[in-house]
């Protein structure tokens, strides 16, 4: 049968070349293949989805084209763009002819049980598309029933196939209807759901993969166990069957498991009290031992925790309901998260990367948040032990303990370390470890963001070590791109301390000079490097140090306006050869002009009648020019 014959609907064995056709290297086939199913879709929207169904469900039809026809069958149900979406539900709704709908939905049902599983995970997925386009419109009341028997079988040709692709099809129903006001779900249907996958999570099921399956499934299905988890036979049930898939042998289950546990915690923290000495012995002892992937888990489940808690605390009607659970916990957990900052890996990472000791160094970020005050006892002696070591790993995950700690805690009770640890952190921001540097960097950047202000009642950062500050900064910003990153994080909280000081000038005012021609030296190469991320902290950098700056310095301000203007100026003449120079144009004119613009801003707003004489002078040649950048 030819692709045109197919295209008019003649027949389904047409459809198979298409869909092989459309997964050729050729381009040229390719092409011609995606039109042709274009044209069908246009022509003849029920025989194309019917075909589909027919492709995907049919089991002597090649493995790739069903996978294919599912993923297809799959987008004519939804889209990320909400019109697109809606008018995608309308279709399906508006279909005219019932019984399509009423033979694709029976066929999908069929072949969730395929004896290929991938084909049944596809399945699983369209069926969930179109339960959450039906459920709610109460169009599909025998689904749940359905599924619910697939799951009491004793017998079937793929049974373990079809068990895990039907919870997988409940899982992907909960998602989808968990983002849904009314999710036209019953009571009664989501006790049988959720007896349903419990049931597939006991230690005694016999398939990983449809332990595993189970697992995710309620992970879905959490937000629907609200009535559930009222019920104390019930809620211990679920929670002792997540426990035990937490020491699971297959890595999936566990991390899945302790997935579980982090939703619960998000959805009924007032539910934990009774399993906190459980959740506390299985986390700890992931996070210490277990495969990465489920440490990290683990971890998150006690920042999810101290989310909760610092929510509860700051809200003075609900801190009373807080239970504590990051202040008791906080002696024995501290310590097995202290030893996570220990694992980084050899190589500075990506900001990007996350593993175990960023996890870790997170968590404890959040555990300050919580207890403040009482968590520097828990960290300072660590600190104190470790920041001088021989070992490079020690020194640093110290100095991240420390900054980890910087936000939480009183000034009062920080302010006498910082000053005691002040100079070590500025001589280590020559140390020969590059983790090591970068992290000092951030450290620092850290105090300069939450004990250095005139607001403050205390200071850390004076003028006896503000210039040796600024010496090391504008020395470790010479150095590799990651550290120059960190410094200019260092600048911009350095500025902004200043910006409530009263009077025309500031500490920083000696300074200035130099902190600017080294910003600007320094987003100049970031050019050459090609270093995006350097270039706009060295300018958001640049922009809150002249923000800040005082009228002192109003002189030297007023002479970033040639400057700016001659580099705005030069981005106009830029090869602009495809749609990536276009956006490096764009980038870098968007950059210039915020500069002028804080420029501008600061200058019309010191009380100086030279100073605004002199900012007049430059205002045709701005307009002129901002006209031409927005002509590009």
């Amino acid at each position: 049968m030819t692709t045109e014959q197919a295209i008019a609907g003649t027949g389904t064995v047409g459809i198979t070349s298409v869909l092989q056709s459309a997964q050729s290297p050729d381009a040229t086939l390719r092409g011609q293949a995606e039109q042709h199913l274009q044209q069908l879709r246009e022509n003849n929207h029920v025989q194309f989805v019917a075909s589909l169904t027919e492709e995907l469900c049919e089991e002597s039809k090649p493995v790739d084209t069903r996978r294919l026809a599912g993923l297809i069958l799959k987008n004519e149900l939804d889209a990320r763009d909400e019109a697109r979406k809606n008018a995608l539900v309308q279709k399906w709704v508006e279909l005219p002819a019932e019984w399509v709908k009423t033979n694709i939905k029976g066929r999908l049902l069929i072949a969730i049980g395929s004896q290929v599983t991938d084909v049944g995970k596809v399945c699983a997925q369209v069926v969930a598309k179109i339960a959450s386009i039906e459920i709610p419109r109460r169009l599909w009341p025998d689904l749940i029933g359905v599924l619910l028997q697939n799951m009491g079988l004793a017998q079937h040709p793929n049974l373990n196939s079809l068990r895990l692709c039907t919870l997988e099809t409940l899982g992907y129903i909960c998602e989808e209807l968990a983002e849904l006001k009314d999710s036209g779900l019953e009571q009664g249907q989501v006790n049988n759901i959720l007896t349903a996958i419990v049931q597939g999570m006991r230690k005694e099921e016999p398939s990983p993969d449809v332990r595993y399956a189970a697992t995710c499934a309620l992970l879905n299905a959490v937000d629907f166990a609200s009535v559930n988890f009222e019920a104390d036979a019930e809620q211990k049930y679920i929670m002792q069957m997540i426990f035990e898939g937490t020491q699971s042998p297959d890595v999936r289950t566990r991390r899945a498991s302790f997935e579980c546990i982090v939703a619960i915690t998000a959805a009924y923290y007032h539910k934990l009290l009774p399993y906190m000495n459980d959740l506390y012995q299985v986390s700890c002892k992931a996070i210490q031992s277990d495969d990465e992937s489920v440490a990290l888990q683990a971890v998150e489940v006690w920042c999810t925790i101290a989310e909760e808690e610092i929510d509860l605390l700051d809200d003075e009607n609900e801190a009373q309901s807080c239970h504590n659970f990051i202040k008791n916990a906080a002696p024995h957990l501290i310590p097995v998260l202290l030893e996570t900052l220990t694992k980084q890996e050899e190589e500075l990472q990506d900001d990007g990367t996350w593993d175990i000791a960023m996890a870790g160094g997170t968590c404890l970020g959040l555990l300050s948040n919580t207890i403040q005050d009482d968590i520097v006892p828990l960290v300072w002696p660590y600190v104190q032990e470790n920041i001088g070591k021989a070992d490079w790993k020690f020194r640093e995950s110290a100095t991240m303990a420390f900054g980890a700690i910087l936000e939480g805690p009183s000034g009062q009770v920080l302010a006498p370390l910082v000053n005691m640890a002040f100079g070590f952190l500025l001589n280590a921001m020559n140390d020969q470890n590059m983790c090591v540097r970068d992290t000092t960097a951030w450290t620092i950047g850290r105090i300069c963001a939450e004990l250095h202000g005139s607001h403050l009642n205390f200071e850390v950062i004076n003028t006896t070590n503000l210039p040796n500050l600024v010496g090391v900064m504008l020395q470790s910003i010479e150095g590799e791109p990651v550290i120059a990153e960190k410094v200019c994080y260092v600048l911009h909280n350095l500025a902004s301390g200043y910006e409530d000081f009263e009077g025309e000038t500031s500490p920083l005012s000696p300074f200035l000079q130099p902190i600017v021609t080294a910003l600007l030296e320094v987003a100049n190469r970031s050019f050459l490097s090609q270093s995006t991320k350097l270039r706009y902290h060295a300018f958001e950098a640049l922009n809150e140090v002249i923000r800040c700056s005082k009228k002192d310095t109003a002189t030297m301000v007023l002479q970033m306006i040639p400057l700016m203007t001659g580099k705005l100026h030069e981005t106009l003449s830029m090869p602009v050869q495809s749609a990536e120079d276009r956006e490096k144009q764009n980038e870098l004119q968007g950059l210039l002009c915020s500069v002028l613009q804080v420029v501008i801003q600061k200058l019309s707003s010191i009380d100086n009648n030279a100073t605004k004489v002199s900012l007049m002078a430059f205002s045709d040649q701005l307009m002129t020019l901002f006209l031409q950048v927005f002509a590009c």
